[in-house]
């Protein structure tokens, strides 16, 4: 029986520039760097409190994903608390954060122009 996501992949372009962003900008922590393939590493990420992570890896044929919206939306508890933190740290926001009838919302770039939702509950 499927109990949660392990991790979901975000395609990027340079590997090194991705991992800077994600631990330094970001906050995630390494939890798997190591050779995969002659081209890329595989680099798992976990997010701090979370049981869910990333993997910064472009499979071979999906290199045109990179720079996209992406299917993937962070959760926190205050989205404008949280955007302003982030944006101390050099996080571009496509759409800065909004209050909607449900909770706050914004879309954020990383270092490859990936768009990703950062939300409230």
């Amino acid at each position: 029986m499927i109990k949660g996501i392990k991790f979901v992949s975000v395609p990027v372009k340079d590997q090194d520039v991705a991992l800077k962003f994600w631990t330094e900008k970001m906050g995630l922590k390494v939890a798997t760097d190591q050779p995969f393939d002659g081209k890329q590493r595989w680099i798992e990420l976990m997010i701090p409190s979370a049981e869910t992570g990333l993997v910064l890896f472009t499979p071979e044929g999906h290199e045109g994903r990179i720079g996209e919206f992406q299917p993937i939306s962070f959760m926190c508890d205050d989205v404008f608390a949280t955007a302003a933190g982030m944006t101390a740290k050099g996080v571009k926001f496509f759409k800065e954060p909004k209050k909607e009838h449900w909770g706050s919302s914004a879309i954020f770039e990383d270092a490859d122009g990936n768009k990703y939702v950062l939300s409230s509950r």
